[in-house]
């Protein structure tokens, strides 16, 4: 049986779509290009996390639509979004 850790919390990031570069299956925001909760440009998605979920104009998207490292977030296809989205991933740590 796996070891639940009792500590849960989130941290956010948010952004647009505007900041992602790449086309296709190569489309990436990195956090570099979000701000984090305090407001300030992040400089990392936390490394180690227990799920994530990604907001695009406030809807939560299914979990096969994205993956995250601690450097990017890739959205196959976001490039065909409209730049002005509003993005916001969640990432859940314990």
């Amino acid at each position: 049986m796996p070891i639940i850790k009792p500590f849960m919390a989130s941290r956010k990031f948010s952004g647009t779509i505007g900041a992602g570069t790449g086309t296709g299956a190569t489309f990436a925001i990195a956090a570099t290009a979000l701000t984090d909760d305090t407001g300030a440009l992040a400089t990392a998605f936390p490394g180690s996390f227990a799920y994530y979920v990604l907001y695009i104009n406030g809807q939560p998207q299914n979990a096969n639509i994205s993956t995250l490292t601690n450097t990017t977030i890739t959205i196959p296809g976001g490039d065909v979004l409209d730049d002005e989205l509003p993005i916001l991933v969640e990432v859940v740590v314990n």
